[in-house]
């Protein structure tokens, strides 16, 4: 697949003007996916453990990702996230994941937590099976009807 490096940069500044976090462009077999990740302000009344006032606090960058060809895609099958939030794979901080590609799950076991405005909303599978893949990471930021998992 040949990339076009001036239509993703196109697209990366469109992102940026318009405040949209994704934008998805499909010409015949070619589909082109522009993402980049939003930072969330902190609005609770504690700081957070560890925080140091005056402390220097990194910020990622944005960065444009470029999707695969349609055929990486995540399974139309996949668990997908029912609102915008972040997503946790464990119950706390240091706790092991609620599950691990290959471990088995039965309907309505815990697969993983999408916080949504502080409230902690529990994603569980809807059916018996295998875990095939996890397509988020710990902490990440998701949106709605985003891919999480893979039953099979």
């Amino acid at each position: 697949m040949n990339i076009d490096s001036a239509l993703v940069r196109e697209l990366a500044e469109l992102l940026a003007e318009t405040g949209l976090s994704e934008i998805e462009v499909e010409d015949g077999e070619r589909k082109i996916r522009v993402s980049r990740q939003m930072i969330q302000q902190m609005t609770a009344t504690l700081p957070p453990a560890g925080f140091a006032p005056g402390a220097p606090v990194a910020a990622p960058a944005a960065a444009p990702v470029v999707a695969e060809p349609a055929a990486a895609e995540a399974p139309v099958d996949a668990v997908k996230s029912p609102m915008v939030g972040t997503a946790y794979l464990s119950a706390e901080p240091g706790a092991a994941p609620f599950i691990a590609v290959g471990q088995s799950v039965k309907e309505g076991d815990v697969l993983l937590i999408v916080e949504a405005m502080k409230v902690m909303n529990q994603i569980t599978a809807p059916k018996s099976g295998t875990i095939k893949a996890i397509f988020v990471d710990n902490q990440q930021p998701v949106e709605f009807d985003q891919p999480l998992v893979v039953i099979g």
